[in-house]
Parts: C-alpha cells; structure tokens; sequence
C-alpha cells in the first residue's frame, strides 16, 4: 500500500518549470477546486470527521487546510511579483487545523477555494516571469513563482489523493 502520509510522493521544489510542466501544474492548479469538491462529494458528517490515516487529519480539516494553504500561495504569489525577493510570512498549519473553524461544513472552504482560485488564476495567468523569487525564512530557502506553482499543483493532487485514498479504503 501507498504511503498515506504522501500517496502521490514527495513534494517537488524546482526552481523553474518547463513550458510542459508549467502548463500542467496551471492546469492542476485551475482545475482543485472541482477536484476537491468532487472528492468529498455525499461524505457524510462522520465520514468528513475520519481522519485520512492513524493520528492524521480529518476530511473535514482536510479541506479547510487546502483552503488556508492556498489563500498563503496566492498572497506569496502577489508579493513575489509586487517586491523584490519578500520574505513571507510561515504559519502553524497544524495548529491553524485546530482552531474552531475546523467544524464548519467543508462548503464553505470549498466556495472559498473556488473563488480564490478564480483570482489565483487570473493572477498566474498573467505571469510573464516566473523566476520572481521570494524567501521562506523557516526554511532558509529562496525559492521562485515556478517553484510554488508547482509544490501547489503538488499540493492539491496530494489533498486530494488523501480523500479519494479514504474512501476507496473504506469502500465509500
């Protein structure tokens, strides 16, 4: 069995894109919102509140992270292409799952994801140079705007890999 911590494999830190993989992380990025939803689509609220593996997060906190995950990205995205070379700012994303949020209906992270990513898109699709780079001081690493399109094209896929890899372990 695949490893349920990271079913897709290891996230990927390039520095640059090729056109082929650039149009495709575009294309995975543009396209989570309707994955994301059909993932979770007639969970019911006990199996959204069942953790993806032992000791991990629910579905439900699942889908709240993405959504808080990529309002981070499209903010660091802005400021990459707004600054020279930012640092931005981390964030506790496990302790951010357990804040009180964490209860409400997965709607209403997905409608966020969906609208977000309508202006996530909009911004990427204008990008005329994506080695902008922007530094993650928790990490001590600079990295580019290739470099975050594709951990997110990543990010989405593997989120999504959680909830599909459920519900096809528990036969829903």
């Amino acid at each position: 069995m695949t490893d349920p911590r990271h079913p897709i494999g290891p996230m990927p830190t390039p520095l640059t894109l090729t056109s082929a993989e650039r149009a495709d992380a575009l294309a995975a990025v543009r396209a989570l919102p309707a994955e994301l939803r059909a993932a979770t689509h007639g969970l019911s609220n006990a199996q959204l509140d069942t953790p993806y593996r032992e000791s991990g997060w629910t579905l439900r906190q699942v889908v709240h992270h993405v959504a808080d995950s990529h309002m981070n990205a499209y903010v660091r995205v802005k400021l990459a292409l707004t600054e020279d070379s930012p640092t931005v700012k981390p964030y506790e994303e496990g302790l951010w799952a357990e804040l009180p949020d964490k209860e409400l209906p997965p709607g209403v992270s997905l409608e966020l994801l969906e609208h977000l990513h309508t202006r996530l898109m909009a911004v990427l699709d204008g990008v005329t140079d994506f080695t902008r780079q922007w530094t993650h001081p928790a990490q001590g690493r600079t990295y580019t705007v290739d470099t975050l399109l594709g951990m997110y094209a990543w990010h989405g896929r593997h989120h999504v890999a959680h909830i599909t890899g459920l519900r096809e372990r528990q036969g829903w």
